[in-house]
């Protein structure tokens, strides 16, 4: 009954279209002080114990980095080296925009930042170049996704945060799946370019190709940086983060100087504002998370789940379907931060892998970005290429319905996700 009650009051505020982390915070605060003895101490003092995790520091450098590199030309070059290596093949700037997105994914963290930085630059010369419009935002709109499971990623620090996962093992886990969608998603660009016959580019000599490589080389080495400081010990996700921001403002500043001292305050000031608005709903989400555990709701859905004989493969099926449906009205923090609490008792009573089931979760807000009516990746890429939500809509199907394809593999073959950390050491 409780469950009921604070889940009917947070939609009820939702569909006013008040903003889901402060829903969260008048949902919480209303039940507490109506329908428990709660004292108001323990929830300040949950709030405060709630944010000062360790790794949610990780969260504001890696939307840094991603901004130096967005606003520092690194794009430009990883979609030039990209095009040198692919661009002869049937669609040959759409598998570009495929590669130059799951390499921009390994140093942003950040799907959004991943269609603007690539999206913005390569759209407009694949129309140019004689592809259908439809096409290329197709294309840019689901690969951008890739951003949030190509470690580094914010959505996993999120998970992280959410259920006291490894990080480090989330981002190990993330890296062959991530691989395995781009080449998916792949995949799909260049079956459809080969059965409409869309434009091939000349193909690249190695001379072209190995001065591409060099021009992209110092925003690739933010893959080395981060990943390899991770694996060999030098320093935590969170550490790696605030090296990477340093990095890429090195990068974008000194070393291609696209941009020049002056524009670093913007910067700044871009990335403590998305900071402060992430920060803001996990901080309602802590709360969110303490009155679910002063309720014992997750315990008695467990409890419920496992009394009915609802076994592994019914229990992820639900868990899908809840997600997806969620990501028809949330963007992913709040989807992880509201869920992740919830579900992630259950998972482990039924013993699937915390961090298997914190792949699932993220490849699940990859299908959500892409879909209507709240998908991030539609509103930012409608942006660039000036189209309709509907008409976007209408593009991404194909890869859309291969993304749902890749949920069920990743949803029912742990190891896909689990071979990488586990051969490592790190599970």
């Amino acid at each position: 009954m409780n469950a009921a009650i604070i889940f009917g009051l947070l939609l009820a505020l939702m569909l006013t279209g008040m903003p889901v982390s402060i829903s969260l915070g008048l949902t919480v605060l209303t039940f507490l002080f109506t329908m428990t003895q709660v004292p108001l101490e323990s929830v300040a003092l949950k709030l405060f114990t709630g944010i000062e995790k360790f790794e949610i520091m990780a969260i504001p450098f890696f939307i840094l980095a991603g901004n130096f590199l967005t606003h520092g030309g690194v794009a430009r070059r990883m979609i030039n080296f990209a095009t040198a290596m692919v661009g002869h093949w049937y669609g040959g700037l759409g598998l570009a925009g495929v590669l130059a997105c799951a390499l921009f994914a390994a140093v942003s963290g950040s799907s959004p930042a991943t269609v603007v930085a690539i999206g913005s630059i390569l759209l407009p010369a694949m129309v140019k170049a004689g592809f259908p419009s439809r096409f290329g935002a197709g294309v840019i709109t689901t690969s951008g996704a890739l951003g949030i499971l190509i470690p580094p990623s914010i959505v996993m620090v999120m998970y992280s945060v959410a259920t006291n996962t490894s990080v480090g093992a989330l981002f190990m886990a993330g890296v062959i799946p991530g691989l395995a969608l781009a080449g998916v998603l792949g995949g799909v660009t260049w079956y459809r370019a080969k059965k409409f016959n869309y434009p091939r580019m000349t193909k690249a000599s190695w001379a072209e190709r190995a001065k591409a490589f060099r021009e992209s080389m110092w925003g690739l080495l933010l893959i080395v940086v981060v990943m390899g400081g991770i694996y060999s010990g030098m320093f935590t996700p969170t550490e790696a983060a605030a090296m990477s921001a340093v990095y890429a403002f090195f990068v974008a500043v000194f070393v291609y100087k696209d941009m020049s001292l002056k524009d670093v305050p913007k910067v700044l000031l871009n990335s403590a504002n998305m900071s402060a608005m992430l920060l803001y709903i996990i901080t309602n989400a802590v709360l969110f998370s303490f009155i679910m555990t002063n309720e014992n709701i997750p315990q008695a859905l467990a409890d419920w789940m496992l009394g009915h004989g609802l076994g592994i493969i019914a229990f992820l099926l639900a868990v899908n379907i809840i997600l997806l449906l969620a990501g028809n009205f949330m963007e992913p923090s709040s989807i992880v931060l509201i869920f992740a609490p919830i579900l992630f008792p259950v998972a482990m009573k039924l013993g699937i892998h915390p961090v298997h089931f914190g792949i699932l979760m993220v490849v699940n807000m990859e299908v959500g970005m892409c879909h209507p009516p709240v998908g991030l990746n539609l509103y930012v890429a409608s942006g660039i290429t000036k189209m309709g939500i509907t008409e976007l809509t209408v593009a991404v199907w194909p890869w859309l319905l291969s993304m749902l394809g890749f949920l069920a593999l990743v949803t029912y073959w742990p190891d896909l996700s689990l071979w990488l950390p586990r051969t490592l050491g790190m599970i």
